[in-house]
């Protein structure tokens, strides 16, 4: 059982392996910091932070981002601790909220290995506060425990860290908020899982792992482990990190391994159990069935040249899967190549500032021509560093973008872009793809390339159409009802992909639109006749749609657990079902809210997803209630937003989402030809 802490309370620790989880749907630093048993914070070496995430038995994430795992190794904590807090600040740059009462309510969760929780605690009461300690982890005669604190400072992190009795407070603040300023990321962007086999086949070098959406994340969002495992010496406080391998393909044979052997898609058949489960007696090197097609490989290229780019060269079982693991790969080469860029130009101008400090720090140089002179070297030596990491990085991005000409072809119609030729040939599926094409992300760096943003199938959460404002520039010339109209607009394409990659009758949709606000944007569905039904209109229409989801969730859940599931009703629709919300909570009493959060939570178990289309500031006025169903939701945007992070690195990415062209007709026939399959199916 969890136990949901409230300010105060506290709670018996059994695990000394533990992971604590940070959830403030906006973007928040995570540190963390070790005292003594009078609770002081001896120095800097005793704060986590992201400029140094590891100490002994513990490490933090080297971002800002909305979403954080900090993982904790009570045993390896050194005797003279005795408390551990975790905190959380809001960034100074960005642009983002200055005060926690302007933000939902941050959620703290103390989980073990296997992800299971042990402790929760919601942050409600703030206002003012910028920071706040969250968690407090205390060793009392022998054990440990963790207190749920809530102490907020409207002074930030510096007035924290100087009541925690450091004397350095305002330095190591300043210091924090310079080290994420580069790289704030709004959301981290769970990756998919990766195939048995691997994924790319030309990569050689080891891989950082990410955070899977079902299973448990690396510790640290950054995803750079330590080969020796999560607890090993990463060395001394203080340390620079690593930079990331450059250049496509360097470091990243694999890409994120699944918590989830199962959904990893599929896999040839085992040999043998690691440890414990039914024997298999087959000789391990006797196949009974045909091996997979190999990828296709590229002509040989000349020398000194690149190898010309493939289409499908990654592995995989099927030219589906290697497509996808390739795209995959492409992402995080785009990833670790900008990451290498930056931080080689970060590189030139921290020297530079290095230089001509000496330069000034004698007095002779500061008059004259000698000084000047210093100081002319020191900006061509910057400029040359810089030039020399711009050209690796434009060779590294002409690679990836002919890969990208050759590969956006080749897709089939899940995994590509509604202006592909692709869809002029569609043809409704027999099977169910292994993703879902939902929209593009690019750096601004790589102004020509795209990587297509892929979820897998079935949705494992939520889709959350944000018809709010956005963090954009441009956002602000935009109103209302416009913002409404193209989040609108977006669900419809989102909706009518999912339909059109179904094989016929396998996929269900019904759509809520309390105030019928919606309708012009909804009419390719309705004309159509692929929905179960015409959309939901006022409270009645709301009770009534989702009465009948929750009643199916419980029905297939109580099969399912007493091992009935064909004694289902013979009218009983299997389909997979997805509710499209629009304009909540608009026509939602407290009992459909409650419904609502059901199927968010339990729904895509049993083959029920949700898609709602909403501004968070309209819901406003339910608090914290809701705000564990908008964490269970993958927020996107119906215009370019940078709130994605990817997991290697945590670059903010601009996410573009996977709109219809204007003037298009391709919506309209796709979804012709889905209604005419069930048709005839039925």
């Amino acid at each position: 059982m969890t136990a949901e802490l409230v300010r105060g309370q506290n709670h018996p620790l059994s695990q000394a392996h533990l992971e604590i989880r940070v959830s403030a749907g906006t973007p928040v630093v995570a540190a963390a910091t070790l005292g003594d048993d009078g609770g002081t914070v001896r120095g800097v070496e005793w704060v986590a932070h992201p400029g140094t995430p590891t100490l002994p038995g513990l490490e933090v994430s080297r971002q800002a981002a909305a979403d954080h795992r900090l993982a904790v190794d009570l045993d390896a904590m050194p005797e003279a601790v005795h408390r551990v807090h975790v905190l959380i600040s809001l960034p100074q740059a960005g642009g983002g909220p200055v005060r926690f009462g302007a933000v939902a309510a941050p959620f703290v969760a103390v989980t073990g290995l296997d992800g299971g929780e042990v402790a929760s605690y919601t942050i409600t009461g703030l206002d003012s506060e910028s920071a706040v300690v969250a968690l407090e982890l205390y060793r009392r005669q022998g054990a440990w425990k963790v207190r749920a604190v809530g102490q907020g400072y409207a002074g930030g992190l510096a007035e924290l860290l100087t009541d925690q009795g450091l004397p350095q407070a305002q330095q190591l603040a300043s210091g924090i908020h310079e080290a994420v300023a580069q790289g704030l990321a709004r959301s981290v962007q769970a990756p998919p899982p990766r195939t048995a086999d691997g994924d790319r086949s030309r990569q050689t070098a080891a891989s950082a792992l990410g955070p899977d959406q079902s299973g448990p994340a690396p510790y640290g969002t950054q995803g750079h482990q330590n080969p020796a495992g999560p607890y090993a010496p990463q060395g001394t406080p203080g340390t620079p990190p690593v930079p990331p391998a450059a250049g496509p393909g360097a470091g990243h044979p694999s890409g994120p391994a699944p918590a989830d052997p199962s959904a990893a898609g599929p896999t040839p058949p085992p040999t043998g159990p690691a440890g414990g489960g039914p024997i298999d007696y087959s000789h391990p090197r006797r196949g009974t069935t045909a091996p997979p097609p190999p990828p296709p490989t590229a002509p040989p290229a000349a020398p000194g040249q690149p190898a010309q780019p493939v289409a499908g060269d990654a592995t995989g079982w099927s030219m589906e899967e290697r497509l996808y693991n390739q795209i995959w790969g492409m992402f995080e080469d785009l990833a670790r190549t900008t990451a290498a860029y930056r931080s080689a130009v970060d590189f030139a101008e921290s020297r530079l500032e290095k230089e001509i400090d000496q330069v000034l720090s004698d007095p002779r140089n500061r008059i004259g021509g000698q000084g000047d002179a210093a100081r002319e070297a020191a900006l061509a030596r910057q400029t040359q560093l810089v030039d020399q990491a711009r050209q690796a990085l434009d060779r590294d991005l002409a690679q990836l973008v002919a890969e990208a000409d050759v590969v956006e072809p080749a897709l089939p119609p899940a995994f590509a872009g509604w202006d592909n030729p692709v869809w002029h040939s569609y043809r409704v599926p027999m099977e169910i793809p292994m993703a879902l094409r939902i929209g593009d992300l690019g750096l601004p760096e790589s102004d020509r390339l795209r990587i297509p943003l892929l979820v897998r199938l079935p949705l494992e959460r939520g889709l959350w159409i944000d018809s709010g404002r956005t963090a954009m520039a441009d956002d602000v010339f935009v109103d209302t009802h416009e913002r409404r109209r193209l989040a609108m607009e977006s669900a419809v394409a989102h909706t009518a992909r999912l339909l059109a990659v179904y094989p016929a009758d396998e996929f269900t949709v019904h759509l809520v639109d309390p105030a019928g606000s919606g309708a012009q944007a909804l009419a390719p569905l309705v004309r159509s006749g692929v929905l179960a039904g015409p959309p939901a209109r006022g409270a009645a229409g709301v009770a009534d749609v989702l009465g009948r989801l929750t009643q199916r969730v419980d029905l297939v859940q109580m099969a399912l657990r007493g091992g009935v599931a064909d004694s289902l009703p013979p009218d009983f629709d299997t389909a997979q079902q997805l509710l499209v919300v629009n304009d909540f909570p608009h026509g939602f009493d407290d009992r459909a809210v409650t419904q609502l959060r059901y199927l968010a939570d339990e729904g895509p178990a049993v083959g029920v997803h949700l898609m709602m289309v909403a501004d968070r500031e309209d819901a406003a006025g339910y608090g914290p209630l809701l705000d564990p169903l908008w964490r269970s939701l993958l927020r996107l945007t119906p215009v370019p937003d940078d709130h994605l992070a990817d997991p290697w690195v945590g670059h903010a990415w601009t996410y573009e989402p996977a709109l219809v062209p204007p003037g298009s007709g391709v919506l309209e026939t796709v979804l012709r030809q889905v209604a005419a399959a069930r048709t005839k199916r039925s």
